[in-house]
């Protein structure tokens, strides 16, 4: 058995088109021959959607991003999505460990004084770490946390136990898991339920030196509210890699703040995605042939 595999856009991730062949998959630039869609433009959900109007034969698309947000009014369930959960999680828990660090340390002052400053910053051995998400990001930044001995609590859709953590809450329980963490990290899918998680009642009930850390989507946090927080000293800090406006327009008041740290959406970068994105489709396409479950199956349902 072969699949025909339609790569598209054309010029966008075309390593992928070799990934689909070491598969055992065949790389066809005409969609009418395509059972398959491999789609790799993070802002074109139309030009999918269009594809799959002229092919609705099409039994399976693959996209490469572990947030499809984007893509939700694309998705069917008259044939197989898959999407890049879990691949990047190692690279992503890695950055969020170095946001939390860099955060508890107080560089974002020590990066922009101009003279020396009186000593800061805490240590993150023993600290209290809530976690929002119980996925793949998680599960790698648990190991990492290891070494430091933090009480770990994970908030998840169900009080499922969480390996690594002392306690796991719902997010209906959202308030209680952040009032006491020292820090709190945002690594969950963003859907209907979590967009604006962190809004003013959530950053009210954490503590006035603890640390927000939003590694997943802008619109997990509500902006305006959190730059009351940060300006009236009610939170400790903010370590963002994602925002709400994305980018974050210059004169944004978190660009000057001296307790907001930013990096440009970058925990997971292409070259840091390259192999582990062309390792997904290749294993997919192989699995697909041989007729195996395929990895990172979106639960249309759930939008993720």
């Amino acid at each position: 058995m072969s699949l025909r595999v339609h790569v598209a856009p054309f010029g966008i991730r075309d390593f992928l088109r070799d990934a689909v062949r070491d598969g055992g998959g065949v790389v066809t630039d005409d969609v009418m021959d395509a059972e398959a869609i491999v789609y790799t433009a993070p802002n074109d959900p139309r030009g999918l959607q269009a594809l799959l109007q002229r092919q609705p034969a099409i039994a399976w698309v693959q996209l490469p991003w572990a947030g499809i947000e984007r893509y939700l009014d694309v998705l069917d369930t008259t044939r197989l999505w898959t999407a890049g959960q879990g691949i990047y999680a190692k690279d992503v828990a890695e950055h969020i460990l170095a946001l939390t660090l860099a955060s508890l340390r107080d560089f974002k002052r020590r990066a922009t004084a101009t003279s020396w400053q009186p000593p800061s910053g805490r240590s993150l051995h023993g600290a209290r770490v809530t976690v929002f998400g119980a996925g793949g990001i998680t599960a790698a930044l648990v190991p990492l946390l290891a070494p430091f001995g933090v009480e770990l609590t994970v908030v998840r859709r169900q009080a499922v136990p969480f390996v690594g953590a002392v306690r796991t809450l719902t997010l209906g329980d959202r308030l209680e898991a952040v009032r006491e963490a020292d820090v709190v990290v945002v690594a969950l899918a963003l859907t209907d339920d979590t967009r604006r998680l962190v809004d003013g009642p959530l950053l009210a009930a954490m503590r006035p030196d603890a640390v927000l850390v939003n590694v997943a989507r802008g619109g997990h946090v509500d902006t305006d509210a959190l730059v009351e927080a940060l300006q009236h000293r009610r939170l400790g800090g903010a370590a963002l890699d994602v925002t709400d406006p994305e980018p974050l327009p210059p004169g944004h008041p978190l660009w000057s703040e001296e307790r907001c740290f930013i990096t440009p959406h970058c925990a997971n970068t292409p070259a840091m995605a390259e192999p582990v994105l062309r390792e997904r489709v290749r294993d997919n396409v192989r699995r697909y042939v041989a007729g195996e479950t395929l990895l990172g199956i979106v639960d249309v349902s759930a939008g993720y």
